[in-house]
This record gives C-alpha cells, sequence and structure tokens, in this order.
C-alpha cells in the first residue's frame, strides 16, 4: 500500500511544480511523443515524453509564443496569456502536407540532387554558427527487456518477488537521469557540469547519460556509431546515397522546408537511411530522421537505432539550434528482445564568437558532490521531460527494493543464505560474504578451464585460488589478498604464490602489489602461449611448445598517476631460478613422435637451461598517454582514451645483488603506440618498440628479450599488433639492442562493402606488417593478410589470414586461425 501512496505523492508532485502543462496529440486523437516545445525567439524550451506528455517551466505570468514542432507534423504557432500557474494547454497537430514542384517530372535534374549540393556547399557555414556555444543539457535513459527466461543455463534470473520484471519476463531494466550544463566547441571540445544525476534503484551511483558522445553533427563527412558513418551531407556522399525530393512545406515563419530521403546506394556500407529536412536558401538542417540499422556499424546484436534531431529556429540571431534529440533502438539475442531509448534536450544556449584560452582542458565532465542526492522535489522543479506513469512507478519499486536490499538486516540474511556450503563446492568454488561490510572470502574450485592444464613439465596440473576481498565505494580504496595453489601430478609439486593488492583511491590509483612464492614460470614474461592453447597443442599434436623454468620471488610494486595520463610502475624483486626438465610423455592420439626438451635454447637435447642462481631485480616504467581525458567523480577519476594521440612508455631495469656477477645487467627500452580512424576507411595502428642491454654479454637467458612469437596456427584474433604468427617462440630473443615494428590496418568494410556477394558476408580486409631488427640476425618480416568478423549472424568471433615470413628470403608461409573469446580462456 506504501508504495501505492508515494506513486501518487510522486504523481501529485508533478502537477504542483508544473508551470504550463499538457498533452500533444494528432488530429484522430493519437498522442504524439517527443514532441519539440519552444518559446518563440528562444532557446526555452522542453521536450514530451513518449506519451505526449508536456512540462515547461515558465516563472512569470503574462503573454507568450508556444512553438509545438514534431517530425511529420505541422509546427504549431500558439499565443497565450498566463494569469495564473499550472496553465493547462493542450495541442493538436495536423499531418504535414507536402508540395511538388514541378521539376519534380520535368526532364530537369533531380531537385533532391540540387539540395544536397547547396545544403553540403553551406555546410562549412552553417555548422559554425552553432560551433561553440553554451546550454543547459537535460538525459534520459531507459532500457526495457522483453522474454526474459525464469532461468538461463538453470540459473534463476531473480527473486519472483523482488524481481524487475513481469511475468512475462518483460520491464524496465534501467532508468536515469541527468541534468548538467555544458559548454562546447567543435569538433570535440567539451566541459560539462553534471548537477542532478538519478539512478533507478541505486541512489549511490552516477548516471552515464552525460553529453560526452552525444554530438551526432550531420554537417561533418563522418558521424561516430561505433564506426564511422558517412554523413549525408559528406563531400563524397554522392558516392554513398541517392536521394528523392519528397517535397516542401511552409513553417510558421513561411521559411521553405524541404523533405529529402536519404536512400543507401549500397546496403552493407556504413550508412544511413531515412530522411532530411533542408531550409531553403540558407540550406541548414531543421530536422533529421535516419535508421541506423545493426549490421551496417557491425553490431550484429543490434537491429535498428533510430535518430531523430529536431532544430528550432531563432530569428533575431539567425540560428537553427538543435533543441531536442532522440536514440530508439532495438536488439536481441537468444530470443530476449533489448529496446532502449535516449531522450537528450538542449535549452538556454549561449553562442560565442570565442572562448578564452584555457576554457577547455583535459578535464571533460565534472559531476558535483551529491548531485545523486537531489530529492523529488528537486527533479520535479527541473526535469524537462515528464515521467510516464511507467517511469514513475519503475523509481518508486526500484528505490524501495534499494532500501530493503541495502539494509544490515536484509543484506544479512542474503548472505546467511547463500553462504551455505555445499558438498559440490569443493569442486566448483564456494564464496563466504559479508555484504553489509562490504568483503568476500572466495574459493575458485577445480572445475573451471583455467584450473585444469597439462604440460610436460609438470604433468596435468590442478590450481586454484583462495581469497579475501574488502571494498568501500565510497572512498575508492580495496584490499586483495589471495593464495594460489597450483600441483603438477608428473612433477608431484605443489607450488604456493602469494598476493597481496591494496589501492588508495581512485583519484589517481595509486596502488601497492606484494606478491611472492614458487612458481613454474614461462621464460617470456608476456606468457606468449596460454595455458587452454598449449594444453590442447601437447596433447592433441605433441607440441610442447611452453618452455618453463622455477621461480621462487618476492615482488613489491606501487603505482600511481603522477600528472593526467602519466602513470609511473616501480619494481624491486629478488628472484632464485631454477632450470627444469620434461616429467611426463604422456599424449591423447599423436604418438610417434618426441616432445622436445623443455630447454627453448636446445629443444632436442634434454640438458638444463641455465645454472641455478639468484638475482635482485629494479625497474621503473614511466607511461604516457598524450591527449589523455578524463571525468571527474566524487569517489574517483575515469580516464577517457583518445585516439588521436600516440602513447609512450620508457623503461629502465637493473639487474644487480646477483649469485655470479655475470648476471648483473642495464636495460632501457621505449615504445611508442598509436590508433586511429581513418574517416570511413577503418582503423590503423602502429606499435614501435626498441630497447638495448649493457654489461650483459653472459645475463641469464631469462632476462633476455624475448620476442611474442607463435608456432600453434591460432591467435588472440582482436588484432596482432604484439606478435609475430609464424616466429618460433625463442629464435630471436637477444641480450643486445633491438627494434620490433608492428603495423596493422582493418578496412572495416570500406573494401569488401563494394563487392557484390563478397559484401553480404561482411568480412573485414585486415593487412599487417611486422619486422624484428637485432644485431646477430638478418630482419625477420612478417606480411600478413584476412578475414576479421568472420561468423554467422549475431556470432562473429573468429578471425583467418594468411601470413608470409622473410629473412634472407622468403621463409615459411601459413594460416592463423584468430579466436577472439580465447582472450577470457
Amino acid at each position: 500500500m506504501h508504495k501505492v501512496i508515494t506513486v501518487l505523492l510522486l504523481l501529485l508532485g508533478v502537477t504542483v511544480h508544473s508551470q504550463i502543462k499538457g498533452k500533444v496529440t494528432s488530429s484522430d486523437g493519437q498522442s504524439i511523443p517527443f514532441v519539440s516545445i519552444t518559446v518563440e525567439d528562444t532557446y526555452t524550451g522542453t521536450t514530451a515524453n513518449e506519451n505526449g506528455e508536456y512540462e515547461l517551466n515558465i516563472k512569470k505570468t503574462g503573454n507568450y509564443t508556444l512553438l509545438f514542432q514534431s517530425i511529420g507534423y505541422k509546427t504549431k504557432r500558439k499565443s497565450i496569456d498566463i494569469k495564473t500557474f499550472p496553465y493547462l494547454l493542450n495541442i493538436t497537430l495536423q499531418d504535414e502536407t507536402y508540395q511538388l514542384d514541378e521539376v519534380v517530372i520535368s526532364n530537369k535534374e533531380n531537385p533532391a540532387i540540387a539540395i544536397i549540393r547547396s545544403a553540403i556547399a553551406n555546410k562549412k557555414e552553417n555548422s559554425a554558427k552553432t560551433g561553440r556555444f553554451e546550454a543547459d543539457f537535460y538525459s534520459k535513459g531507459i532500457f526495457r527487456v522483453k522474454d526474459v527466461p525464469k532461468k538461463i543455463m538453470g540459473i534463476k534470473v531473480e527473486d519472483e518477488e523482488e524481481s524487475m520484471l513481469d511475468s512475462t519476463g518483460s520491464g524496465i531494466i534501467y532508468l536515469s537521469e541527468t541534468v548538467s550544463k555544458i559548454t562546447f566547441e567543435q569538433p570535440n571540445n567539451l566541459k560539462e557540469r553534471i548537477i542532478a544525476s538519478k539512478i533507478s534503484g541505486n541512489d549511490n551511483g552516477f548516471s552515464y547519460n552525460t553529453a560526452l558522445g552525444t554530438s551526432y553533427n550531420f554537417y561533418d563527412n563522418y558521424v561516430k556509431f561505433g564506426i564511422n558513418m558517412v554523413s549525408p551531407l559528406a563531400d563524397n556522399a554522392f558516392n554513398y546515397y541517392k536521394f528523392s525530393f519528397e517535397g516542401s512545406f511552409f513553417d510558421e515563419n513561411e521559411t521553405q522546408i524541404n523533405k529529402i530521403k536519404v536512400i543507401p546506394r549500397r546496403d552493407k556500407e556504413p550508412v544511413v537511411e531515412g530522411y532530411i529536412y533542408i531550409v531553403e536558401d540558407s540550406w541548414a538542417i531543421s530536422a533529421v530522421d535516419f535508421d541506423i540499422k545493426g549490421y551496417r556499424v557491425q553490431q550484429p546484436i543490434m537491429e535498428t537505432l533510430n535518430l531523430k534531431q529536431n532544430f528550432s529556429y531563432n530569428t533575431k540571431n539567425r540560428i537553427w539550434a538543435k533543441n531536442s534529440q532522440t536514440l530508439d533502438f532495438k536488439a536481441g539475442l537468444f530470443g530476449i528482445t533489448f529496446t532502449g531509448k535516449f531522450t537528450h534536450v538542449y535549452t538556454n544556449y549561449v553562442f560565442h564568437d570565442s572562448f578564452d584560452k584555457g576554457t577547455f582542458g583535459k578535464e571533460v565532465v565534472y559531476i558535483e558532490k551529491d548531485s545523486n542526492k537531489k530529492d523529488s522535489i528537486y527533479w520535479n522543479e527541473m526535469r524537462p521531460v515528464p515521467l510516464t506513469e511507467e517511469e514513475v512507478v519503475d523509481y518508486v519499486k526500484k528505490d524501495s527494493i534499494q532500501t530493503l536490499h541495502t539494509s544490515q538486516t536484509y543484506l544479512d540474511s542474503t548472505d546467511q543464505k547463500n553462504n551455505k556450503f555445499g558438498v559440490f563446492d569443493i569442486l566448483s568454488g564456494y564464496t563466504y560474504r559479508n555484504s553489509f561490510k562490504k568483503w568476500r572470502i572466495s574459493y575458485d574450485g577445480l572445475l573451471g578451464l583455467s584450473n585444469i592444464g597439462f604440460n610436460t613439465v609438470q604433468g596435468w596440473n590442478l590450481n586454484t585460488n583462495l581469497s579475501f576481498t574488502k571494498y568501500d565505494e565510497d572512498t575508492g580504496k580495496s584490499t586483495y589478498l589471495g593464495t594460489n595453489f597450483e600441483y603438477g601430478l608428473a612433477e608431484d609439486r605443489l607450488r604456493v604464490l602469494g598476493r597481496f593488492t591494496h589501492r588508495f583511491n581512485r583519484t589517481n590509483n595509486a596502488t601497492l602489489y606484494l606478491t611472492g612464492g614458487n612458481v613454474a614460470e614461462q621464460y617470456n614474461e608476456a606468457k606468449p602461449i596460454s595455458k587452454f592453447i598449449n594444453t590442447v597443442s601437447t596433447l592433441f599434436f605433441k607440441d610442447n611448445y611452453m618452455k618453463l623454468y622455477d621461480n621462487t620471488f618476492a615482488k613489491a610494486q606501487y603505482q600511481q598517476e603522477i600528472i593526467t595520463g602519466l602513470n609511473v610502475l616501480a619494481t624491486t624483486e629478488y628472484t632464485r631460478r631454477r632450470a627444469l626438465t620434461n616429467h611426463t610423455d604422456y599424449v591423447l592420439i599423436k604418438d610417434s613422435d618426441s616432445y622436445t626438451s623443455n630447454n627453448p635454447l636446445a629443444p632436442e637435447v634434454d640438458v638444463p637451461t641455465f645454472e641455478k642462481h639468484h638475482l635482485m631485480k629494479a625497474s621503473i616504467v614511466a607511461n604516457m598517454r598524450f591527449g589523455q581525458k578524463y571525468i571527474t567523480r566524487p569517489d574517483g577519476k575515469i580516464p577517457i582514451s583518445s585516439r588521436n594521440y600516440p602513447s609512450f612508455s620508457v623503461m629502465y631495469e637493473k639487474g644487480f645483488a646477483g649469485s655470479e656477477s655475470n648476471y648483473e645487467y642495464d636495460f632501457v627500452a621505449g615504445r611508442v603506440t598509436y590508433n586511429t580512424t581513418l574517416g570511413n576507411k577503418g582503423n590503423f595502428g602502429i606499435n614501435i618498440k626498441g630497447g638495448k642491454f649493457f654489461n650483459a654479454d653472459n645475463i641469464a637467458f631469462i632476462d633476455y628479450k624475448h620476442f611474442n612469437g607463435n608456432q600453434t596456427h591460432v591467435g588472440g584474433g582482436q588484432s596482432y599488433l604484439n606478435v609475430f604468427n609464424l616466429l618460433p617462440y625463442y629464435s630471436h630473443s637477444t641480450n643486445d639492442e633491438y627494434m620490433e615494428l608492428h603495423a596493422e590496418h582493418n578496412f572495416k568494410g570500406y573494401i569488401m562493402n563494394k563487392i557484390p556477394l563478397l559484401n553480404k558476408l561482411q568480412w573485414n580486409l585486415v593487412v599487417g606488417y611486422h619486422q624484428i631488427s637485432t644485431p646477430d640476425y638478418k630482419p625477420y618480416s612478417e606480411f600478413t593478410a584476412g578475414f576479421d568478423n568472420v561468423g554467422f549472424g549475431k556470432f562473429k568471433m573468429l578471425r583467418i589470414d594468411y601470413v608470409r615470413s622473410y629473412q634472407n628470403g622468403f621463409q615459411t608461409d601459413g594460416v592463423i586461425f584468430g579466436l577472439k573469446f580465447l582472450d577470457i580462456l
């Protein structure tokens, strides 16, 4: 009963605080959603909700002229004289009627072509008019789900008594709002101050519905929706679109608006389809209504995204400015349907010719303290788009559930239920929680893919982890204490590794790491061959590529962001190394060949790689991400990476206090990485690394620079900017100087989308080049060409590459099968 009362009070509160309110309907009585309502010749306005209901906050009585504008309907001007508040004003909009000029049926050029050409010719001027401004910004995001089963893979989705979904598995799963003030300068300078943030069912969270990433400017050549979409007003638009003149109409200012249908020339290109409305003479955009197909942005789970933008005209400054924007999408997977809608409202524009130097900096978004603590009175006064009854009920229901779920009584009761230990937990894993005090103890079990492996040194090996975790969301502090146990059956040895991690805050992410124990470690600390891949290649093909040594060590590390974009990691370590040999020749299928030895330098000879020794190591690594920006939240700082700037890192490492002086050395290294998007022509990435050893003639092979080879013909699939696909794992390791280069370009369909029949596959052509240079060998290089985004339907998790390697002439070639899901194994 208390929920019903709360809903009624909220609805009453909306009514009390409304100034001008009403509903917008069509001539047949149907609600018109997301109508733009503005005070004429101002940037004071609002947007109706999906039921056509609106509220406009006007503080003073008097005479006003309101404009009601929606795509497909005649703009309505309504003059009113307000004596008292609230003022009720219901509006009916008539369907827009379009006039077709005689030129449409003549033999002259399609008028749409001339209009689009004029719009392209004037787009720079029109874009510049709204290129610098301040404004109030409101965003609302809502996600719904339909047909969610009660259980997924035997696991209950939600408690029926407290479920967010109804009996059919449908309902709102996310609802949030944001109120902010923004300062913007084209193309991408943004400063946003979030005043209020609200998430249904989470009064301690901050909505991600910010203005960041919501600027879709169709005056630009490309508009980013995951990948760069070609704008209908791009310089090369006629290569991608056909245009049809649908007619014209005159708005309330007797300005002629032309409706142009946008038609893709090729279905699989990154293009939009729908309608763009162009103002006669000024050739500015007055509205857009575009559909974006999921397969065109290479998001197969998404079916369609509809984007609408409405612009209002101010006769005083003669600017068409965007007042509202909605994104409505539909997606689906495994029979479950997801729908969502984002509503953006821009009001109270102030346009500038220029901004003072320093207006924009590295801080893009600042979220005020207690912005998520605003009460319902504030939201009822400030919210420009009224809530629907469904949204009001969702807030009330989830907020009441949250109150219950955050109480100590409830948390203790839930923990008591979930903390019960079962006999099968010995195999599957177990977690004991104290949710109120925010700590947990976890045991990982023995049955996961990461718990079981096979190599020729340890044989079958089992490992599990026991850990303690404590976290504090308010301060950003977290502590982790864990112990890993690994037992090799053939070696008959238990190895134990301990880890301690403490993060001091989320502002500069100052973190202390302590690790120590005994492990069977790969010679290349980058671990170029995964445990899973090595298990398969060893048992089925007798290719035991993983080479291990025994490492007993203690290590301390400290990491911190010094300034924005600059992170420093300092490490000191004591290590005792001992060579290992094979302990098994077990195999599942292929048994005609013998395993190679565990010696990476002499795989045909079963002798130790090195003598047992001790060594101290210390290093410092500085990583600089140029162009790094960030979001400031009350609980910390969130970095935002930029693809337009390179990243640079330098390292100095010293080996000292060795059991023999020949193991001591100095090593310096550096790396530059850069990734960028080249219009609609795909993504280019490059990774250049180099380094040099000093006083290192007789150091241990472990401390050499090892390159990430691959002899399995199976790759990770995401990108190959740090790996050689045909290089033996330790063939080019060096204790001298080296230079390493990786470059790759993914065309993202730019070429494949233009080839008939092949474009239906929607594969992405990828080409690459890789090279190593060291004093001891001729330069080694690889050329790659292949296809990414390979798969069927909504599952495109494969990549296939053909690779040719050269070193003083052609060496070998092969096919690499990239499995993107391997990263989680």
